[in-house]
């Protein structure tokens, strides 16, 4: 989706915040993600219950715990994602208004940007599993790279500033005060 040149100098001249955001949860690309995520949450359910469960019957020693691990870390995931994706859509289908869907999200956690590469054994899991893990991070990183986009509040003025730097701290500034802010009411 691209923002036509004319459009992105009018609203940056006037200061006017264009939200992505906004414009995304309204469009069928959004529920072509939420499909998506909720896909994903079936089939590794049906995983979980079916093929994994004969493969972590024939696992053993540490492999055996590594699975139980990361089967359940990818649950979470997938549970967490699948609850965002329902915030969102009961927003667009006005079951829920903005602010409460920031109340709801507010309990959400998801994880920053990852992969499983850090986890050691990784690699002698069952396929199944492993493929249901880095697709849920896949998802997990479109969803949190969309999450920031959807946090920009429209109509803020635009803080401008000569240095750019300068612009770059007061970001830093506002980031932490929102975690902050998210802390406190935890």
């Amino acid at each position: 989706m691209s923002t036509s040149p004319d459009i992105k100098t009018e609203a940056t001249s006037a200061g006017i915040t264009v939200s992505f955001g906004e414009k995304y949860a309204a469009s069928e690309q959004f529920d072509g993600i939420f499909k998506e995520g909720m896909g994903l949450v079936e089939r590794t359910a049906s995983y979980l219950d079916g093929p994994g469960r004969k493969e972590a019957r024939l696992l053993r020693g540490p492999v055996s715990v590594l699975y139980a691990t990361e089967s359940m870390r990818l649950t979470t995931r997938l549970l967490e994602l699948a609850s965002w994706l329902m915030i969102r859509r009961a927003q667009k289908e006005g079951e829920i208004t903005a602010e409460e869907a920031r109340i709801k999200r507010e309990r959400v956690r998801l994880r920053a940007p990852g992969r499983p590469a850090h986890v050691k054994g990784f690699a002698d899991l069952p396929d199944g599993l492993r493929i249901l893990i880095e697709a849920s991070y896949a998802l997990n990183d479109r969803i949190v790279q969309l999450d920031r986009a959807m946090q920009v509040v429209v109509g803020e003025p635009v803080v401008s500033s000569d240095n750019p730097v300068e612009a770059q701290v007061l970001r830093i500034e506002e980031a932490f005060a929102a975690s902050r802010r998210r802390a406190a009411t935890a």
